[in-house]
């Protein structure tokens, strides 16, 4: 086990669990979306709340949602480790320099980003995860079969205008983490080229924007039309 103790006390090591559980959530940003625009179906919840039953009974998904949470805190705890050695290392920061103006806002408050995304992320679970798990949610049949109705719990949420805009608000601070983590975890493992580089980073922009923006599109056009 000395490898993981070398690993997460080593800077390099650090940086590297950070970027590949990183890359790992990223890619489970994508597949959440795909599932979450399922509530912005005309059928009334079915393809939602089936989508909703399987992530919560297929074997294979729920080892894969376990390892999430795993990757999750594995990120949180390793980002404050490494923050917490650059501030040891630094304890007097640096004036703004010539050379501050060539990084982004992004990569200058990736750790007040993240402290955004986190509480976002908790009040998130607790409304849904949370309640699918543990609260009375009702039950809808289709032919025949019951599956708890998750579709009508989001609904409901989202028809709140506050959470609406607290949603939108956090996907915003998604957007800009994403802005400057996606190129940068191809970066921390060594995947530089001149050529491809650009076009990482083309992919990590295009990312950072559409993601964050259709997930943030979900509770706007669900509350309009609960006004309706």
């Amino acid at each position: 086990m000395s490898w993981i103790t070398d690993t997460l006390t080593s800077t390099i090591g650090r940086k590297v669990l950070m970027a590949l559980t990183g890359l790992f959530l990223i890619l489970f940003l994508a597949v959440h979306l795909a599932g979450n625009l399922q509530l912005l179906m005309n059928d009334g919840g079915e393809a939602f709340n089936k989508y909703a039953y399987n992530m919560g009974h297929n074997p294979l998904i729920r080892v894969v949602s376990i390892g999430n949470f795993v990757f999750i805190l594995l990120h949180i705890v390793v980002s404050i480790l490494l923050t917490r050695r650059n501030k040891a290392a630094r304890p007097v920061g640096y004036k703004e320099s010539a050379g501050a103006s060539n990084s982004t806002w992004a990569s200058r408050n990736m750790g007040v980003l993240g402290t955004i995304i986190l509480i976002f992320l908790v009040v998130h679970l607790k409304g849904f995860w949370f309640e699918f798990k543990f609260g009375a949610v009702p039950t809808v049949d289709y032919d025949g079969v019951s599956f708890k109705n998750v579709y009508l719990i989001v609904q409901e949420a989202y028809k709140e205008l506050w959470y609406a805009l607290f949603y939108v608000v956090s996907m915003g601070f998604l957007a800009f983490h994403l802005s400057h983590g996606f190129a940068s975890a191809f970066q921390t493992l060594g995947l530089n080229h001149k050529k491809y580089s650009p076009i990482i980073s083309g992919l990590g922009k295009g990312f950072a924007i559409l993601v964050p923006l259709l997930f943030a599109l979900i509770p706007v056009i669900i509350y309009i039309k609960s006004l309706g």
